[in-house]
């Protein structure tokens, strides 16, 4: 008689990042989540910049548009807790392209350090996949370092590209 038990587990390797989407309940983002996002935005927005008409225009490309919008937020016990907005465009003969770029993510102050932004990602990885998207893209301001930690531990590298900017 063998001792070994079969291992049921999800093989994709992603141990952490499925407990995280276990313990976070993770849902598509509605038009509703409006308010709650630019709530948190404003909060992590240190130049206190009102972005409403930017995420108010995500939220109707979301809801209207062509290409396909990846967009989840994450609740915890009722509160709205972090969202998470992404895009693929659609490639040739229909099908998605095979990269995605994420425009935002965000995470409520009152829930950071509660694994939040890993199970957003996490979810958002998986949702990818399946439509076939072998790399995901994003811009970071240079000097946003607790971002480009995150971005790190989630598995994220440098690309080749590199721009500056400077205004006149």
């Amino acid at each position: 008689m063998s001792t070994v038990e079969t291992d049921f587990s999800d093989p994709s390797g992603d141990d952490i990042e499925a407990l995280a989407r276990d313990r976070i309940p993770v849902r598509s983002m509605t038009e509703n989540d409006l308010p709650h996002i630019v709530a948190i935005d404003r909060k992590l927005d240190t130049a206190r910049r009102d972005r409403t008409a930017y995420y108010r225009r995500k939220l109707s490309e979301m809801l209207t548009e062509s290409g396909v919008r990846v967009s989840l937020v994450a609740e915890i016990d009722g509160q709205f807790a972090g969202f998470v907005m992404a895009r693929v465009d659609y490639g040739d003969y229909g099908r998605t392209a095979p990269s995605a770029v994420l425009d935002t993510i965000g995470v409520s102050p009152a829930f950071q350090h509660r694994r939040v932004g890993t199970a957003l990602v996490s979810q958002l990885l998986l949702n990818l996949r399946s439509l076939n998207v072998e790399t995901v893209y994003t811009r970071v301001g240079w000097n946003d370092f607790d971002l480009l930690a995150f971005l790190e531990r989630s598995g994220f590298s440098p690309a080749q590209r590199l721009s500056f900017h400077r205004p006149l």
